[in-house]
């Protein structure tokens, strides 16, 4: 190994280099340059959450994207009279809540970890000072979430359709 490689790898930061490896291998990421990875990891906010503990409650005013890195997220809406119904079961490379990066609205669902999971959380906040002083991050991030929300309407277009169908 060189000189240089073996100062390189004394001085950059495990931590910092995992995340953004992982943060790579994401769709919602994929077209960052490196770079630009490094600017959301130090953008990031990344939390540790228990078997059992409620990320957030439907209601709760929205101020960040959540990335699940490892573990698992229930997204539930109560049922009258009954167990909340599970709207999502989300795993390792999933992320949610983005609705909070659009608008500063109540959130629709409540997210439970049903078991150890870390994640990294984009606030809001953190983004507009992104898109300031780093635009071409807020412009990729805001296009994929751009395209994900269009996909999801198409599908719930589509689906009365199905069942319309299904039902004549």
């Amino acid at each position: 190994m060189s000189a240089l490689k073996a100062i390189k790898r004394w001085f950059v930061d495990p931590q910092f280099s995992r995340k953004k490896e992982f943060l790579r291998s994401l769709d919602i990421f994929k077209d960052l340059k490196d770079r630009e990875l490094g600017y959301l990891v130090s953008a990031l906010h990344s939390r540790t959450y228990r078997e059992g503990e409620v990320v957030f409650v439907e209601g709760d005013i929205g101020r960040a994207l959540f990335v699940l890195e490892s573990g698992a997220v229930e997204l539930t809406r109560p049922v009258p009279g009954g167990k909340p119904h599970v709207l999502y079961a989300l795993r390792p490379g999933d992320f949610f809540g983005e609705m909070a990066l659009l608008e500063s609205l109540p959130r629709t669902a409540t997210a439970t970890a049903t078991e150890k999971s870390h994640m990294h959380l984009l606030y809001k906040s953190k983004l507009d000072s992104l898109l300031q002083s780093e635009p071409r991050i807020g412009v990729s991030i805001m296009r994929h979430l751009a395209r994900l929300l269009s996909a999801r309407l198409r599908r719930m277009n589509a689906e009365p359709k199905l069942s319309a169908a299904q039902n004549g």
